[in-house]
């Protein structure tokens, strides 16, 4: 049947056109029932199914669905409302048996594309049994709007009519249809129609073996108790939308991403373009000025007065419980007045299909509350509100302080789910069943978030356990955001518990790749070998160079080879060099399953005992790798260059190689200091060599920078996988060969991508860091008589070559460390997008760059391959990927995120093994004060490359050092020892013997340093302290040792009595 719907419009140029829908119904839409007798349900199944373990993919809803007293045998029928509030509950595999209506699939691809995306996989997985019921196009359940009626109430009595018909339809069968909604009013005309229905927490009290789903309920708000508490009045409202995008344009108003010091989770910052066109830093001190505004949030905010900028450095505040930590703004009692209650709808940062009010009112838009003029008056009668200034005024005079600011409104939430655990100083007053619900504070793992509130059930079994939760709104009368508990991770400090922590805190794509994914992969596995004429080798599109001495250089141990390289002596005296790289775009095509999913992971993370890949394994480690002695697929860069390494030209090509060696780093470096060793791909590594310190000079001479950080590489034990030993790490000379040449093919890929692609080219930039970064670095230089030239990269490099110490070998070496801490984040852009002046790589003192050379472990460089491919073949067929410059953004957005965590994942990899490591253990090393704080400074211990805090004051103690701000030191209060940057102390290593259960900042038990040296009165260790300690480690020691040996032999043995112990 076929509905025609025309409506007539005018366009922008003033004609009016008619334009005209089409609705086809139809009357052969199965119910999914995989029994039903009816003709056309039985014709459905048999024409259009296939069986997927046993279930018929056209009706996968089972005959023996869950039973319930209040309506037997049933199937599960969400309204969209559920769906977006509950969608951590309906992936748990316990919810199975459930029709989704095309009317609510609708609604949630234009509330939530995420939440979508979510239902889709459900439905895909043929085990959960979940049946997409096409109620829109279905002749006896489609219904058109009536007049007076919203679309809303229309897809509301839509879902209600599906419902009714499958209730009319399953009669039969003896099974309901259920409705689940949190809505009074399409619940009550639900069941006024005699159709089952039900809210949320009705429908969940039927899995009483499962009480933790209670707890998932999201949909929290707050029950205002004010009369008890007057003191509490809330935060302050947020401007309405239009005051803030008014604001915005006038330059009255800053925007940026909310990003919160990793040492005070009370200091948070942004990075916003001031109206002289500078970007500069503005900070956000404390919960009132934050104003309900979390780690990541886009924001906006107005500048306070210079009286309110800061002059000091921020305290660390790490190990501190917030509730006894005043806030720097707060006002005068910091108790919360809140409690949490179930089943109401918090409008909050909330998605929602659409809310109805008691009293009758339209909520307010997310994230948005109701206007209030800048220089009003709070609600409660209270002060006005802090005066704010233009930002026009900031100039780059820092001397009266750092600009700070208040958030005024959020223009876009970062809420997600936060791996966490029970505050250790809750403590619940009163009696109480063993399965009521009660209001508690978890903490999140993350500790820049601030404590979220939620109800559960499980109090005992969530105690000393990791836990995933998740934010639902955060009400200006909550002093803390309101949330629910998702799913339990494990027991606190376990291993393999703490590494899933980290994966899934630095948003780490993780799980195993999908059957979708693996179809992608060649139907030859690892017996894929190189086919001339699939490949493209006959035809002239790749070229064979398998003749080549090609080798690869990697660090030890390394299976995704990337890159190989070759060089010889061309007839006319200058040099043939290539750089060839996987050829990954051969076996990842665009819009493949594959390719989406490398697009979401964007990144191979690197952790301390594994690595979690961008692509199938079969790929990175096999078909892909350029190992030696077999033919692989490759692209590859060649240049000629003359003998001062210039590039005389340089051409791209598909190509297939055969690497003639896979050596390490090391393994080079002999054959090039080695000179007994004269074969082929030897001379041709020392050729490369000679060519790379030019090429090297050459960009040092442009300003590049060589800058520095500490690397940690670990030995582990084969068995428990536990660090037996941890070292800096080493460069050698062939680090930087393979480096000069994978950049000088990144620069020649960028020339030629954005020479065919201006408008949509994917490129790499690294911003120039404003003069104020470096500070508090230049301030601590002066005594030292260097000073640090920032007007140009060159002028930078150089004066940190002349910046050396006679006394103190490490000093360059620190010095360069905490240089590279001053400088912005390199990111992925689209050429269309910024000027060419703002291409520019700072680091690099590069005009242009982007990422070629990694494409196994880079999605950044897949893009970059699919480009240059186009840009050398006019046969090449691609899609708007690579020419839509939105799209483009977009994914550089993904991508840049994607790199971020995967740094900070593998930095929270090396920060857990190492507490693993110095477990047990009392180590004294020198270290390099790289930080100064207003209670403690950081040290960094230059022979494990660890760094931490040193206190100066804790909660129980006074403090023991002032901070002075002329000369950023800190003095003890004797005036006899100050601390300042770069000065070298002794210090002990311990980590903390705390119960994970009392550790406030993370439940991880912390690695905690002291000072020896220099001796300070109250901070440093004394004599009696530190043999004190040097006994207790060597008694832990041999106790440790002794505990190994009783283990060997009862395993050796007694391996009967290996289960008690």
């Amino acid at each position: 049947m076929l509905r025609n719907k025309s409506f007539v419009k005018r366009t922008r140029k003033g004609n009016v056109v008619r334009t005209v829908k089409e609705h086809y119904l139809r009357d052969d839409i199965s119910c999914g029932y995989e029994n039903c007798t009816n003709v056309v349900c039985e014709k459905t199944r048999a024409e259009t199914g296939s069986q997927v373990s046993g279930i018929n993919t056209a009706a996968p809803l089972s005959s023996v669905p869950r039973n319930s007293v209040a309506w037997g045998p049933h199937y599960l029928v969400p309204d969209t409302n559920a769906f977006v509030n509950q969608i951590d509950i309906f992936e748990r595999p316990i919810i199975n048996n459930v029709i989704v209506l095309s009317t609510v699939l609708d609604e949630l691809r234009g509330l939530s594309i995420a939440v979508y995306n979510r239902v889709r996989t459900i439905v895909k997985d043929s085990d959960r049994r979940w049946f997409v019921f096409s109620n829109e196009h279905h002749r006896e359940t489609f219904v058109d709007r009536q007049s007076n009626e919203s679309p809303n109430d229309r897809n509301d009595r839509a879902i209600r009519v599906a419902v009714k018909w499958l209730t009319t339809h399953l009669d039969g069968a003896s099974i309901a249809p259920v409705l689940v909604t949190n809505d009074e009013d399409n619940l009550r005309k639900a069941r006024d129609h005699g159709i089952h229905a039900c809210r949320m927490d009705e429908c969940l009290r039927v899995y009483s073996e499962h009480p933790e789903l209670l707890d998932m309920m999201g949909s929290v708000t707050i029950q205002d108790r004010s009369a008890a508490d007057p003191s509490w009045s809330g935060y302050s409202d947020y401007m309405s939308s239009v005051q803030v995008q008014a604001g915005l344009k006038s330059g009255i108003l800053l925007q940026g991403t909310l990003q919160i010091a990793p040492y005070n989770y009370l200091e948070g910052s942004i990075y916003a373009t001031f109206p002289d066109g500078k970007e500069r830093r503005v900070l956000v001190l404390g919960r009132e000025n934050m104003n309900r505004a979390i780690q990541g949030d886009k924001i906006v905010v107005q500048v306070l007065p210079k009286s309110k900028w800061r002059v000091a450095p921020s305290a660390a505040l790490v190990d501190e419980d917030e509730d006894v930590v005043p806030d720097i703004n707060a006002k005068p009692t910091l108790t919360d007045s809140s409690s949490v209650v179930p089943g109401a709808g918090a409008e909050d940062g909330n998605t929602r299909k659409r809310a109805r009010t008691s009293g009758g009112k339209k909520p307010s838009a997310v994230g948005v509350a109701p206007a209030v003029e800048p220089d009003s008056s709070n609600q409660d009668g209270g002060s006005a509100e802090p005066e704010f200034i233009n930002p026009a005024s900031v100039g780059d005079d820092l001397s009266e302080g750092e600009p700070t600011g208040r958030v005024v409104g959020v223009v876009r939430r970062n809420w997600r789910s936060y791996c966490a655990f029970l505050d250790p100083n809750f403590t619940h007053k009163g009696a109480r069943a063993s399965n009521a619900p009660i209001n508690v504070s978890v903490l999140a793992m993350d500790r820049r978030v601030p404590k979220i509130k939620i109800r559960t059930r499980q109090l005992d079994v969530l105690s000393g356990q990791r836990f995933v939760v998740a934010i639902d709104s955060w009400p200006k009368e909550s002093r803390y955001p309101l949330g629910h508990f998702v799913r339990a991770l494990g027991d606190a400090g376990d291993k393999a518990t703490e590494t899933e922590v980290l994966l899934l805190e630095h948003d780490v794509p993780f799980l195993p790749f999908t059957q979708n994914v693996r179809a992608d992969l060649p139907a030859e596995g690892a017996s894929w070998v190189f086919d001339p004429v699939r490949d493209q080798l006959t035809c002239g599109k790749r070229q064979d160079l398998r003749d080549l001495d090609v080798c690869s250089i990697d660090p030890p141990g390394c299976t995704d080879i990337d890159d190989a390289l070759h060089a010889f002596v061309l007839p006319n005296g200058n040099f043939q060099v290539g750089v060839h790289i996987a050829d990954v775009t051969n076996f990842v095509k665009p819009n493949t399953a594959m390719d989406k999913e490398a697009a979401y992971r964007s990144t191979t993370v690197y952790l301390v005992d594994k690595r979690i890949d961008m692509l199938p394994e079969l790929l990175g480690t096999n078909l892909c790798s350029l190992m030696s002695k077999v033919d692989r697929l490759a692209f590859s860069c060649i240049w000629e260059l003359d003998s001062e390494a210039n590039v005389v030209d340089v051409t791209f090509h598909k190509s297939v190689i055969h690497s003639k060696a896979s050596l390490s780093y090391e393994e080079a470096q002999t054959r090039i200091d080695d000179p007994a060793m004269k074969d082929s791909i030897t001379n041709n590594i020392r050729l490369l060599n000679s060519l790379a310190k030019k090429l090297r000079k050459r960009r040092m001479d442009a300003g590049a920078l060589t800058l520095s950080s500490p690397e940690v590489r670990f030995r582990l034990e084969n068995d428990s996988q536990d660090p037996v030993d941890v070292e800096m790490k080493a460069l050698k000379e062939t680090n930087a060969l393979v480096e000069e040449f994978m950049l000088l093919a990144n620069i020649s890929v960028a020339q030629k991508i954005y020479e065919n692609f201006p408008d949509s080219a994917l490129l790499r930039r690294h911003p120039e860091p404003p003069a104020q970064n470096f500070d508090n670095l230049q301030h601590a230089l002066k005594p030292l008589d260097i000073q640090l030239e920032t007007g140009s990269s060159l002028a930078l490099a150089q004066s940190l070559d002349r910046a050396v110490l006679s006394t103190d070998p490490y000093f360059n070496n620190l010095l360069r460390i905490l240089t590279t801490r001053c400088m912005m984040q390199a990111q992925y852009f689209c050429s269309g997008l910024l000027t060419p002046e703002e291409f520019r790589h700072y680091g690099l003192a590069s005009p242009i760059y982007t990422h070629f050379t990694s494409p196994i472990r880079r999605y950044a460089d897949v893009m970059v391959h699919r480009l240059l491919h186009a840009s050398i073949d006019r046969d090449a067929v691609y899609g708007s990927e690579l020419t839509d410059k939105t799209k483009m953004n977009e994914q550089c957005d993904i991508l840049n995120h994607r790199h971020r965590m995967a740094q900070q994942a593998g930095r929270s990899s090396v920060e857990l093994y190492t507490n693993l490591f110095f477990k047990g253990k009392t180590v004294e090393e020198p270290g390099y004060v790289t930080q100064i704080l207003q209670n403690g400074f950081s040290v960094l211990i230059p022979s494990y490359g660890i760094e931490g805090i040193v206190y100066t004051t804790s909660k129980d103690s006074a403090a023991v050092m002032d901070y002075e701000k002329e000369s950023h030191t800190l003095i003890s209060l004797d005036k006899q020892a100050t601390i300042g940057l770069f000065q070298r102390v002794r210090v002990v290593l311990q980590v903390d013997d705390k119960p994970v259960s009392a550790n406030v900042s993370s439940m991880r038990r912390k690695l905690s340093l002291q000072l020896i040296q220099p001796q300070i009165s109250g901070l440093s260790l004394t004599a009696e302290q530190l043999k004190a300690l040097r006994a207790a480690a060597n008694a832990n020691a041999r106790s440790n040792k002794q505990d190994d040996e009783k283990i060997v032999e009862m395993v050796t043995k007694h391996p009967e009595q290996i289960r008690s112990v």
